[in-house]
């Protein structure tokens, strides 16, 4: 704050080059070079310039087109080989559930299907919705982590809006504390909600969706915390370890037994969410904060097409598992380059650090 007498200072803005990442780089690469009509541009565009086949330039530019477009395809058929054909989905018809969904990502999804006139169910210890003005959506006030209420609103949900089939588990909380700085019954609480909520909404609501003609979708949103671990989230990325192995595990006995039902994995990185509000960003361009806008893309682009998916971001998140490949000296200094274990001496949280100070979150 500037001293009276003092010119008021002006917000410092962020370097021109601070939206540069290597996933906004990746990105313009993927609809350019890398995708396969762009790649059969180049030899095109020689050969109107009259080049012989035999060229140099004309050769090179046919081979790069042709691995680009023998990449596209293969990328394609493993797809398909992991996930299998998709499911029709017609959004009159499907009762979507949201849990976590009062604000932050959870919101964002159920608010772009409220609009475009699904049936939506929103889950949340809130007292409403974030955006009081949001359509489409119905609002249920409850406590994923409690099984009983779980199985309450179920049942309001069903003879409101019928059956659901889709689940997109978001529901999320954050201690911040150290281990020996946190309480048991905090644990247990954080435990309840990021990964034993999975297991109540799952088996309150799949066997709906194994009734319904055209199956059902489950979206998980877990984190790349759950395979990195980070310093002050020890209650958090244990659950989301559980979260995806949950996943992965539900997933491969439904493949034989029900491969209608679709299973979507989210590991994003750093959310932009108030969840996270004050954490140190590790790097801006290797590890930027993932916006909660492009992450419900991608999850309603999968939830739409009927497709099992795993959605991993930023580009590090969709490669994570390669870390625990490294030598354990290097993943030291790997963490220690990305500051992964100071981020959450920083952290506020959407409670104002009234956790964190031991108080209770408003």
């Amino acid at each position: 704050m500037s001293q009276p007498g003092q010119a008021p200072q002006l917000r410092q803005k962020d370097p021109w080059y601070a939206p540069i990442s290597v996933d906004m780089i990746l990105k313009v690469l993927n609809i350019t070079l890398l995708h396969p009509f762009v790649a059969w541009i180049i030899p095109l565009c020689f050969r109107a310039e009259h080049q012989a086949w035999d060229t140099p330039p004309m050769l090179v530019s046919i081979a790069w087109a042709t691995l680009v477009t023998l990449a596209y395809v293969a990328n394609i058929v493993s797809h398909k080989l992991a996930y299998g054909m998709h499911r029709e989905v017609d959004l009159s018809e499907e009762v979507i559930v949201v849990t976590g969904g009062a604000s932050g990502l959870g919101l964002l999804i159920a608010e772009v299907y409220g609009m475009r006139g699904a049936t939506v169910a929103v889950l949340d210890v809130a007292d409403r919705l974030e955006n009081t003005e949001a359509r489409g959506i119905t609002y249920y006030k409850c406590d994923v982590g409690d099984k009983k209420r779980v199985q309450e609103v179920a049942a309001e949900i069903e003879r409101d809006l019928g059956t659901p089939t889709i689940l997109i588990n978001n529901a999320a909380q954050v201690i911040g504390k150290r281990l020996l700085d946190m309480s048991i019954e905090e644990a247990e609480r954080s435990l309840r909600t990021n990964l034993l909520a999975h297991f109540y909404t799952i088996k309150t609501f799949l066997p709906g969706m194994l009734q319904s003609q055209t199956g059902g979708t489950i979206v998980t949103v877990s984190s790349v915390l759950g395979t990195l671990g980070a310093a002050q989230l020890t209650d958090y990325t244990a659950a989301k370890a559980g979260v995806a192995a949950l996943h992965k595990s539900l997933a491969a006995e439904l493949r034989a037994s029900a491969p209608e039902v679709k299973m979507v994995l989210v590991t994003p990185g750093q959310l932009g969410t108030p969840l996270f509000e004050g954490v140190d960003q590790p790097h801006s361009f290797l590890a930027p904060v993932v916006e909660p806008v492009d992450v419900a893309r991608e999850v309603i682009k999968a939830v739409d097409l009927g497709i099992s998916d795993h959605i991993g971001m930023p580009l590090y998140a969709r490669w994570i598992d390669w870390y625990n490949v490294l030598p354990v000296g290097l993943q030291r200094l790997v963490r220690d380059f990305s500051g992964i274990d100071r981020g959450m001496r920083t952290w506020v949280g959407r409670s104002g650090g009234a956790e964190k100070k031991g108080e209770k979150p408003i």
